[in-house]
């Protein structure tokens, strides 16, 4: 009888042991969980502090992103050939490279008729007006890609509705276009005060990246004369 007992007593004890260890093994393993769930979450805030801090990092002039590009990066390609395009919109006459010497030229191959091209022309627009004078100014030279965009009021009426202010080569015959080796629109150059191309970008976007290099280039020639 007395042994029955005992026995019944001691499987009770030992089964609330077990159950009592196995309540302290859950709750170490949901203390384990938490840790590693704020272990995450501090992780998570480090790698978005330093998001933050190299976002603050980012230069920006009058709310336009301003990437680094040194000068050094702006390799020389060669002499940029000449535009000897006789014709000329918002021009009081025919312009030429070798005339802009001591500036720095972004020339802009585009058509009309291009989708990309009339988004490229905001930005080109925007660079010309910004920083448009004695360091840096556009050429744009217009090569048609069908029949309709030789029409040179075709042209005029592009230029117009484009708000495009910067003097524009009418280039039908493809002279400039044949020069440059020209293959697609569009594309734009870099020409340093030299006459040397020192970059080029084909098709839309790189606007940081464009902008920062006429910056580059324009502050070269201000550091030369200091």
């Amino acid at each position: 009888m007395f042994a029955k007992v005992g026995l019944v007593v001691g499987v009770v004890l030992l089964a609330g042991w077990l159950a009592a260890c196995a309540a302290a093994d859950g709750a170490g393993a949901a203390d384990a969980a938490d840790g590693a769930a704020d272990a995450a979450e501090g992780a998570g805030a480090a790698a978005e502090g330093a998001a933050d801090a190299a976002d603050g990092a980012v230069d920006t002039v009058d709310g336009v992103v301003e990437t680094a590009v040194p000068v050094a990066a702006l390799p020389d390609m060669g002499a940029a050939p000449e535009i000897a395009n006789a014709m000329w919109i918002n021009s009081d006459g025919p312009l030429t490279l070798s005339e802009q010497r001591g500036k720095v030229v972004l020339v802009e191959f585009w058509t009309f008729g291009c989708v990309n091209c009339r988004r490229v022309i905001p930005y080109v627009r925007d660079w010309y007006e910004t920083y448009g004078g004695a360091d840096f100014t556009v050429l744009s030279v217009h090569y048609p890609e069908f029949a309709y965009e030789r029409d040179v009021e075709n042209v005029r009426a592009a230029v117009a509705e484009l708000d495009v202010p910067y003097p524009v080569a009418i280039d039908n015959d493809r002279e400039t276009w044949g020069a440059y080796n020209q293959r697609y629109w569009p594309t734009l150059y870099l020409v340093d005060r030299d006459g040397r191309i020192r970059y080029t970008h084909i098709g839309e976007g790189a606007y940081a990246e464009t902008e920062a290099a006429i910056r580059a280039l324009i502050g070269e020639g201000v550091k030369d004369e200091g």
